[in-house]
């Protein structure tokens, strides 16, 4: 089969590849009809996240056709249209029980790296590297799924591939950083990122009851989406003091609740950004512009809900204003088994809009050409489907 490949740092390939069979009676293989880029996947292309082997397929968040079953699968059957949560848990051990899915004991295949850089082993993701499992990635004709019946969740007919392949990563992701949140009537909520997991953050914020949301990014096409698409307040950091703006626009308190969803290589101005790009690029730290910005623009008591990818350090990391304020961190990889269901039904009913996001679909074979468009910011490309 086809598949789109890493091949080495900033080296892309689609390649002819074995096709994936059973390894365990709870597996089951999908055809892929639709598999979304992410901007946690530019880390891998960028280098910054170790483990990964030439020759690993790329791709967490997808949809496809259930075309084959383990002898162990109870709910999934033949022919059956799901969307694949980009997490894998087993869905039994301690921490799945608690709702806490990437922490499963269980989802990580290769455990032993992961449990070497943190003390502890998270569930296994797909095409996320050797650290997480090394699973093959959706970015492929096929694709075989670990704990199906925990994993893999049933497409209402009303959505299309291209909306509803957002509900594997993109949306679970942004509902769980604005639950974090606690929202009560009457909070401001402030996304730093608008890409497709900081336009869903900021949904999920309207929808869980903040009166105000304000989303922070630099790309003119995309403030403008999230204006016309989701009717909420936007920042262009490039052209004001955020930390002043948010002040300025909640009487002086800063927002109630603030979201990252920018992650490792977060962009910024001045000194401090250049000194954090040099330091990245020693492999020595995460750059943290966006963090630190958040942290110091919440408001005492708030919350600061961090759903960025990060690896390593972060250096100048704003301590002192955490104690201060009385600031709670909350922060996971995305328990989206916790929330599917649910947001399925929500898509479905027209209260959480993704057709827009998917800007550009293409087929598979232009798979390198999709990852520069998204990489570079070409043309306004937010999201690209590939479809095999």
């Amino acid at each position: 089969m086809k598949a789109l490949c890493w091949m080495g740092v900033n080296d892309l390939s689609v390649e002819d590849v074995p096709e994936p069979t059973i390894l365990n009676d709870q597996d089951v293989i999908v055809k892929v009809r639709a598999s979304a880029v992410c901007g946690s996947d530019l880390h891998l292309i960028d280098g910054y996240i170790p483990a990964m082997r030439r020759g690993d397929i790329l791709g967490h968040e997808f949809l496809g056709e259930v075309v084959e079953v383990g002898p162990g699968v109870r709910d999934r059957r033949v022919g059956e249209r799901v969307v694949v949560c980009s997490i894998i848990s087993c869905g039994r051990c301690r921490y799945c029980r608690r709702g806490l899915f990437s922490a499963c004991d269980n989802g990580n295949a290769e455990p032993a790296a992961f449990e070497s850089l943190y003390g502890y082993a998270g569930a296994g993701i797909f095409a996320y590297s050797h650290l997480v499992g090394g699973y093959a990635g959706s970015h492929a004709e096929y694709v075989r799924v670990p704990f199906a019946d925990v994993g893999a969740f049933p497409v209402p007919e009303d959505l299309s591939d291209d909306e509803a392949v957002f509900a594997s990563d993109g949306v679970p992701t942004g509902w769980m950083a604005a639950d974090f949140c606690d929202i009560e009537p009457g909070h401001v909520v402030a996304v730093w990122g608008a890409g497709g997991v900081g336009q869903m953050a900021a949904a999920a914020a309207k929808l869980l009851g903040a009166a105000r949301v304000i989303v922070i990014d630099r790309f003119p096409d995309r403030l403008r989406m999230v204006e016309r698409e989701l009717g909420l307040e936007t920042l262009d950091y490039t052209r004001v003091d955020v930390r002043e703006a948010l002040r300025d626009l909640t009487a002086g308190r800063g927002p109630d609740a603030c979201i990252e969803a920018v992650g490792m290589e977060a962009h910024g101005n001045g000194p401090q950004y250049a000194y954090d790009r040099v330091k990245q690029a020693a492999r020595l730290e995460d750059r943290a512009v966006a963090l630190r910005e958040a942290i110091l623009s919440c408001a005492k008591g708030g919350v600061v809900s961090v759903v960025g990818v990060f690896g390593s350090f972060v250096d100048k990391f704003p301590m002192g204003a955490v104690v201060n304020k009385g600031l709670t961190i909350r922060s996971a990889q995305q328990h989206g088994h916790r929330y599917i269901p649910m947001l399925l039904e929500r898509m479905a009913a027209g209260e959480i809009p993704t057709a827009h996001l998917a800007t550009h679909p293409l087929p598979l074979s232009d798979g390198v050409r999709a990852y520069d468009m998204f990489k570079h910011k070409k043309d306004g490309c937010v999201r690209a489907i590939l479809h095999p």
